[in-house]
């Protein structure tokens, strides 16, 4: 077993020892998709979820994958058996479009897609967490839909919140809020959760679909449609979803106090949220 754990299509090993093909089209035309999730007791949370997401992306992107979603999944618990014990593990798996000489148009249709998969230990966040948010201008493309390996936006974003001494970045094009730089936000308002709907602007997350679906399930109302920055920063709560950090509500934007008005629905979401996680990770 290895501390963190590396895969590229069918080799195991220490992940700080495997090598990826210079050829690969991830590596000169990010020409692919990916996925990840926590595992606890390593058991991947919301795997169907992520696959189901996965499908849809290559399908989006045209990448002519063949392995069925029974081996790919018995070769993402291969990567996690192989892993040392740790109280959570974080697996990560994309997709490309395989291995050739650099050209732009697909490449013949004997190439194969590549699978890499990678697993090492993590810490989420804790549910007394608060982040503290920037704002941006979303520059992104238009296919932020599809969870693709073309980060450079998302990657400066985040570079920006840090240098402010923040943890995320939350974008907007114009004053509609889209997303954040690896995150989903919505916001509570008035008894009501609102959050984006999953157009071309954001990326449907799998955190996000489940904060809807426990809301409901609460009695808390949804609403699937777009909200401005006014409203942001006037919101009763502004929550963050994400795979590793699950629902942690703002406490600031641009250094402005944000939220902090609804904690009776805040707390219950998160503790319905932190109950589905551990139970859907008990051992099997």
């Amino acid at each position: 077993m290895w501390k963190n754990v590396g895969y590229y299509n069918g080799a195991i090993g220490p992940l700080e020892e495997m090598t990826v093909p210079m050829q690969d089209r991830a590596l000169y035309f990010g020409d692919g998709i990916y996925e990840a999730t926590c595992a606890v007791n390593r058991v991947p949370f919301a795997l169907e979820d992520h696959l189901d997401r996965m499908y849809n992306s290559l399908r989006l992107l045209e990448i002519p994958f063949h392995l069925d979603r029974q081996t790919v999944t018995g070769e993402l618990q291969k990567v996690l058996d192989a892993a040392e014990d740790a109280p959570t593990h974080f697996l990560y798996w994309q997709v490309s479009r395989g291995v050739c000489m650099r050209n732009h148009p697909f490449p013949p249709a004997e190439v194969q897609p590549s699978l890499l998969i990678y697993v090492k230990p993590i810490a989420m966040k804790p549910k007394d967490k608060r982040y503290r948010l920037i704002s941006l201008e979303d520059k992104r493309f238009y296919l932020c839909n599809i969870k693709t390996l073309n980060l450079i936006p998302s990657v400066l974003a985040n570079q920006r919140a840090v240098e402010q001494g923040c943890d995320e970045a939350v974008l907007h094009r114009g004053s509609r809020v889209t997303e954040c730089a690896h995150s989903n936000i919505s916001i509570l308002q008035d008894g009501v959760l609102r959050t984006a709907p999953t157009d071309e602007l954001i990326l449907p997350g799998i955190t996000r679909k489940h904060l809807l679906a426990l809301a409901r399930e609460h009695g808390i109302p949804v609403e699937e449609r777009p909200f401005s920055m006014t409203e942001l920063m006037n919101a009763d709560e502004v929550l963050v979803t994400s795979s590793s950090a699950l629902c942690i509500p703002a406490e600031s934007i641009d250094g402005i106090p944000v939220g902090g008005r609804d904690p009776q629905r805040l707390n219950l979401l998160q503790e319905a949220y932190w109950e589905k996680f551990q139970r859907e990770t008990q051992p099997r």
